[in-house]
């Protein structure tokens, strides 16, 4: 029996659609796990394809919270030791390259204004 038109919901199609190659269908599953993973992420509901991604961002915040506060544990200093020796991308990188000498961020200072009781009571009686 050769198949030559398959039908589906009242529409016709040709037999190729059934060809499918295992790189394919490998291909529109990954794509439906990153989904999967995605919107897991972006609603903050857990489920299996975005606990590895929530576990290595808890990591990266521990390393965080490490490297700024001297607390040292052997997984960060690692992790730390490869991220230091890999080579830096980015386009901020490669414009300014390797030798060239670190400029300091000036930083503007924040001025407060005294809005004059405008709002009820004084601005700081809610902070």
């Amino acid at each position: 029996m050769a198949v030559k038109k398959v039908l589906q919901d009242g529409s016709v199609f040709d037999a190729k659609v059934l060809d499918l190659s295992m790189d394919s269908i490998l291909a529109k599953f990954k794509s439906g796990v990153k989904m999967q993973a995605q919107l897991s992420l972006g609603a903050g509901f857990p489920s299996k394809c975005s606990v590895p991604h929530s576990l290595g961002n808890g990591f990266k915040n521990l390393v965080a919270v490490s490297a700024m506060s001297g607390y040292e544990f052997k997984e960060a200093k690692s992790f730390l030791a490869k991220a230091s020796s890999a080579p830096s991308a980015g386009p901020a990188a490669a414009a300014k390259g390797a030798d060239a000498p670190v400029e300091e961020e000036k930083k503007e200072e924040v001025e407060t204004v005294d809005m004059g009781g405008l709002f009820g009571g004084g601005d700081d009686e809610y902070y």
